[in-house]
């Protein structure tokens, strides 16, 4: 009988310490929309031979769950799922990760996951390693989310808090799936150093983030290194919410190995600049604001700088209903097409922005908005005549019908520009005005 305790204590004692930990608590949150979006034209071009309209109901399931195993260790996860056009054909099989996704679209059109890493609050930080969300920094512009594999830290002193992270951005390497793989050194990392100050109405801070793209030193001979500079703030003055952000990306592009590119240039300087500033005064029940943003172009005249092509306006943010949204739009209805490949691909770039928008909330659960845009682009491609893109007008209403669960109603009309008329100087070609409807039904859990 001793000897049978003996054991068991045994058996116990070595389960214990190297046993698997279970978690204790699971934590659930997510989305789920469906959408309905009509666009009346899907080309700007007045006398293209098919231009017709679109319309369509689409939705997306997005789910996160955390496995809380002890107090300050957890996993977190996250999937989407059911991601796609109702009735619509399914996408090709692919490689490519969609945008906001670890999954490709086909993927994402029945499951993905998107996040697996562990958050781990140590006694000198908050560790998190795995693969997890990349691309959102400071206010919500010039954001474009992914997901990649990373390390961060970060840990608070009093009103400061200081991160660190590194980014496997793209993995060349020799293995089981690269097989083919016949250099080395040809990988994109990013190193960022973070630094926020929190005060009684906001919070304001710096990121400083190296990149090292040497992706094309076997195929192009070229590699790509640059500090990307983003300083920001969001705060309450009085009755105001301001939000500004700015992003300065220098570097360079070198070409290795005797190979120079097109313009006959071993290195070229990239010198680009984007910012934002916005600003929304409430006086219930009614708001104003306004907006402000520029993302710098590249000068056709300048072929040893890159203005341009670095920084964009993200995915994360849209300002309008049809000009540079990205998730309705690009996501959805896909790529509007001008002249000479001018376009509308969802996220700004190269443009001067202004907006002004007035709302007001007549009951508690509804909000309605009205916002007029203008844009033009900071430098016209090369032999283009002009360089609008256009005035747009949005009205939105979203209707609250309980605290988890809401209906939005959109129409927005653009007055198109004449830089979506290429290079004609004549202005012999013709662009249409355009116009889109959607509706949006949310369940927030």
């Amino acid at each position: 009988m001793k000897r049978f305790w003996l054991m068991l204590l045994t058996i116990g004692l070595v389960m214990s310490l190297s046993m698997s930990a279970f978690a204790v608590d699971v934590k659930m949150s997510g989305e789920f929309y469906v959408a309905g979006l009509y666009l009346n034209k899907t080309s700007l071009l007045a006398d293209a031979a098919t231009n017709p309209s679109t319309a369509f109901f689409f939705q997306r399931l997005r789910v996160g769950t955390d496995f809380v195993v002890s107090p300050g260790l957890k996993l977190v996860t996250r999937f989407d799922a059911m991601e796609r056009i109702w009735g619509g054909a399914r996408s090709a099989t692919g490689t490519t990760a969609a945008a906001d996704s670890a999954g490709t679209r086909a993927e994402n059109e029945n499951i993905a996951f998107d996040w697996a890493y562990i958050d781990y609050a140590s006694p000198v930080g908050i560790f998190d390693v795995g693969l997890m969300e990349d691309g959102r920094t400071g206010t919500v512009f010039g954001n474009s989310y992914t997901t990649l594999g990373r390390i961060k830290w970060k840990n608070t002193f009093g009103a400061v808090t200081i991160a660190a992270d590194i980014t496997k951005s793209k993995d060349q390497s020799l293995s089981a799936v690269t097989s083919t793989a016949t250099a080395t050194d040809t990988d994109n990392n990013k190193y960022g150093l973070e630094g926020v100050y929190t005060f009684k109405d906001g919070k304001a801070g710096m990121k400083i983030t190296y990149y090292r793209y040497a992706e094309n030193r076997q195929a192009a001979e070229n590699s790509k290194t640059y500090f990307l500079f983003t300083p920001y703030t969001i705060a309450k003055v009085g009755p105001v919410n301001i939000q500004a952000e700015l992003n300065y990306a220098t570097g360079k592009i070198k070409y290795e190995n005797g190979v120079v590119n097109s313009d006959g240039l071993s290195e070229v300087t990239i010198d680009n600049l984007s910012g934002w500033i916005d600003a929304t005064a409430s006086f219930a029940p009614v708001y104003v604001g306004g907006t402000f943003a520029y993302i710098s172009g590249d000068d056709p005249n300048t072929k040893d700088k890159q203005e341009g092509g670095t920084l964009n306006g993200g995915q994360d943010w849209n300002p309008c209903l049809i000009m540079f949204n990205y998730y309705d739009v690009a996501n959805w209805a896909g790529t509007v097409y001008g002249y000479d490949n001018s376009k509308l691909t969802g996220t700004m770039s190269n443009a001067w922005f202004f907006q002004g928008r007035v709302g007001v909330n007549p009951i508690s659960a509804l909000d309605v908005m009205l916002s007029l845009s203008y844009a033009t682009a900071d430098k016209k491609p090369s032999g283009f005549a002009n360089g609008t893109y256009g005035t747009e007008v949005d009205l939105t209403g979203t209707y609250k019908i309980t605290n988890n669960l809401s209906y939005m109603l959109g129409v927005g009309y653009l007055f198109t520009g004449d830089y979506f008329k290429g290079k004609d100087s004549a202005s012999s070609n013709k662009v249409n005005d355009d116009y889109m409807l959607i509706n949006k039904l949310v369940l927030t859990f």
